[in-house]
């Protein structure tokens, strides 16, 4: 981007170049492990893979993004490196209880038994999206399976138990909602709606919180939110969660859900930092700054909260803020973070980042484009 957007259909088109000609193509070619099966997990910003253990939610991602592409007509080859890519997944990550294992070797060894509900959802996520490619494929039995298997960590309170050190957390609950809502559209049945509406239920009576309507993180067994140094407020899951319980509540009709969007939204704003125009990572919970860097992620959630919850004026300074990102070597990586004096950590592009740059984009594509 070599100047401010002048109106969100100009950035749509921009960021649609950005994913179509450049960022689809280099992760199809140099992010797929071609000899061994799987995703790598990063790329260095002059687009060459960079070798390290592979994360069960990096190969689920990918199956997303690449399934996605192709429902969207971004390339029908698109669909043969999300199917086989998923069925690798599956081969190395699955254990005897139907769980996913949190990482494996570049080779297809696992690195521990260790499965958390985040890395589940995300597996759920990307067997919604292959469905709507493959419909007689058996995805909707793959995620009954997997949800059943998730009964296991259930709590008395509700909800699900997440791996230590967090076990009671909003994080892992927002990518279910997210995964129970894509199967919900996909037609999976009522199952899906049910686990939905439960996870929105608990987000708007004991996650947020009622007096300031922020998102809290981590919580006790009980569901009452933590407080010092676990009472922590991310700006970015202010955007996500806003984003999500919009989506739940204009199905719903729901109109107390729409407010709550609505206010963690103006809370999200809170953590954006005009001068460098990002949405930092942290804050404490009277919104005063707790960490100043800022990831790539939370400018896409604000992308996604400000196209349907604000103003014009207010998304297209979040597609500009988010475009500084991508400004790399090779077209179609990303820096991953940005410090709090505006200069960018040298590092390798997280696999995991197309994921939350394919679904911003394409909002912005729905909305302005």
């Amino acid at each position: 981007m070599d100047a401010p957007f002048a109106n969100l259909p100009e950035a749509a088109r921009w960021f649609r170049a950005w994913l179509v000609e450049a960022a689809l193509p280099l992760w199809a070619e140099n992010g797929v492990d071609a000899g061994r099966g799987l995703f790598h997990e990063a790329l260095s910003v002059e687009g060459r893979p960079v070798e390290l253990p592979r994360r069960a939610r990096a190969q689920a991602r990918q199956a997303f993004v690449f399934a996605t592409a192709a429902s969207e007509g971004f390339g029908s080859d698109y669909a043969v490196v999300a199917q086989q890519g998923y069925r690798r997944f599956v081969e190395v990550y699955r254990r005897p209880d139907g769980l996913f294992l949190r990482r494996a070797s570049g080779e297809g060894v696992a690195l521990g038994d260790e499965a958390d509900i985040y890395d589940q959802a995300f597996a759920l996520l990307a067997m919604a999206a292959l469905h709507a490619l493959a419909p007689a494929d058996g995805y909707p039995e793959d995620a009954a399976r997997l949800l059943g298997a998730l009964q296991a960590r259930r709590t008395p309170a509700g909800g699900f138990r997440e791996s230590v050190p967090h076990p009671y957390q909003a994080n892992c609950h927002m990518h279910l909602f997210e995964s129970a809502l894509a199967w919900e559209e996909a037609g999976g049945g009522a199952q899906w709606a049910g686990l939905a509406d439960e996870i929105a239920s608990l987000a708007l009576s004991r996650f947020i919180e009622p007096a300031s309507g922020a998102l809290r993180e981590f919580f006790d067994a009980q569901w009452t939110a933590a407080t010092g140094e676990d009472g922590l407020v991310e700006p970015g899951h202010q955007f996500e969660w806003a984003w999500l319980l919009e989506r739940w509540g204009r199905a719903r009709a729901d109109r107390a859900a729409i407010a709550a969007a609505g206010r963690l939204y103006a809370n999200g704003l809170k953590g954006v930092d005009a001068g460098r125009n990002v949405a930092m990572n942290a804050v404490w919970e009277d919104f005063s700054v707790r960490d100043a860097d800022a990831r790539l992620w939370p400018q896409t959630e604000r992308l996604k909260a400000a196209l349907v919850l604000g103003t014009d004026a207010e998304a297209l300074s979040a597609a500009e803020g988010l475009a500084q990102y991508l400004a790399t070597p090779a077209r179609g990586v990303w820096r991953d973070k940005l410090r709090a004096d505006g200069g960018f950590v040298d590092e390798p592009a997280p696999t995991t980042s197309l994921y939350h740059l394919m679904v911003a984009i394409l909002e912005l594509i729905a909305r302005g484009g």
